[in-house]
Formats: C-alpha cells, structure tokens, sequence
C-alpha cells in the first residue's frame, strides 16, 4: 500500500476494473428535464488516453467510464486519443472530430489529456500553456464542460523534471478558469507499484494493465463525480 501524498491510499487492490473504488457525492447543482440527462464525453489527448501498452486494451479511460454509473445519467462517451499526440495536435482537431460526436447530445463534456509529447515535440511551456488554455476557454464558451487530467512521470529524471514544469503550468491554467485538473506526476512519482509497472513495460513510460488502473483511481477520486454533477 502506499500514499499518494494527500491522505489517500492507495495500491495493488485498485488496479483491476472491480476493484477500482468509487463513491457518488451530492451535487451542488441539479438538472431539470424530462428523463435522464442525455451526457456526451469526449475524451481526447495521447496515447495514455488511447491505452497504450493495456495488453487488455482497457486504458483509464473505459475504467473510468465503467465505473462511471447513475439511474439518472444516459452516458455515450467517445475516446479519441491518439499516440504521440501533444496539446498542439489536441487544439487543432478536438472541434472537428468533438462536436460531430457531441451531435444531439444534451450535455456536452470534454476530457483533455496531454503533456509527454509537448516535451518530445519541443514545445515550450509558454505554448502548452496557450494551447491548452486556448481548448478550455473555446469549449467552455461553446457551453462545453473541460476536464483535464495531467500527464503521469516516466523513469528518466531529466523528463521527469521537465515534464513537473508542464505539469505545474496545467494545473494553473485550470486553476484559473476553476476547471477540474486531476495530477498524475506528484501521486506516483514515487508509487512502487507505478515504477514497478513502467521498469516491465517496453519504453519506461507506459504502464501496463495495473498502471492504468491507478490512473483510473486518480480520475474517479479527482473530483470526476462531482464534474458530472452526479448523487446515488
């Protein structure tokens, strides 16, 4: 078991799909239509987001969704991660392949993933930052929900500390439009079973089967219930 430097614990027990622990929280908001709400979630980003190295082709997100359950909510979600993408390459397709899949949806959300490649294709953090600031307020102005999930470390300390600079610039730009960042980096920087994962997998950066269930955990406890506006 260990800690995730917050007061939550967490371990082995979180990385199958059953096991993966979750609770609804009360809303302090409601929904008042006919029937339920009628949700849209497009997630986009890297191949963190596509499940990249998942021998069971899950990745967090279909974890997340699985687990994602309310009478209330008829929930269609759409993954359109794609490997080696970076905010620049999410801020260039997320309207044109987001809103067809938002088509006579209701309730229109989007999940932004993304931070490995902005250091692989060389981008600076003035220009991550922009971009992904540039995605948020765009949905948001469109009525669209952002939620953004920050990228996980690898086991090279020189990306590692490059990649806590982007990681930090994120969590700001969502800070300051009160937008939901989960961080990936600090909670498993120094998780056993996270360094444990990556040290098997083929490039020191992708988790497998058991990783991606502790990103799954650090999405459904990172105020994913209360983003949904979702009660039991």
């Amino acid at each position: 078991m260990s800690n995730d430097g917050y007061g939550n614990d967490y371990g082995e027990e979180y990385a199958e799909d059953a096991d993966i622990p979750t609770h609804f929280t009360p809303s302090a908001e409601s929904f008042v239509h006919d029937g339920p709400r009628d949700v849209g979630i497009v997630f986009i980003g890297d191949s963190f987001v596509a499940g990249y190295g998942d021998p069971k082709g899950h990745g967090w997100v279909s974890r997340v969704v699985g687990r994602t359950h309310h009478p209330d909510v008829d929930l269609t979600a759409y993954n359109i991660g794609v490997r080696g993408d970076s905010s620049a390459d999410v801020l260039a397709r997320w309207r044109s392949e987001g809103l067809p899949r938002w088509k006579d949806r209701r309730e229109r959300r989007l999940v932004v993933a993304v931070g490995q490649a902005d250091l692989v294709q060389g981008l600076t953090t003035a220009r991550s930052r922009l971009n992904l600031a540039n995605v948020l307020d765009d949905a948001t102005a469109r009525g669209i929900a952002p939620f953004v999930v920050g990228p996980p470390p690898t086991l090279d300390a020189e990306i590692n500390e490059r990649l806590e600079v982007v990681v930090e610039a994120q969590a700001d730009v969502c800070s300051r439009r009160s937008i939901p960042f989960v961080d990936c980096f600090y909670p498993l920087s120094e998780h056993d079973q996270w360094i444990s994962e990556l040290s098997s997998s083929r490039d020191g950066r992708h988790p497998g089967q058991a990783g991606y269930g502790l990103l799954a955990w650090l999405v459904l406890h990172g105020g994913w219930e209360n983003w949904l506006q979702i009660a039991p």
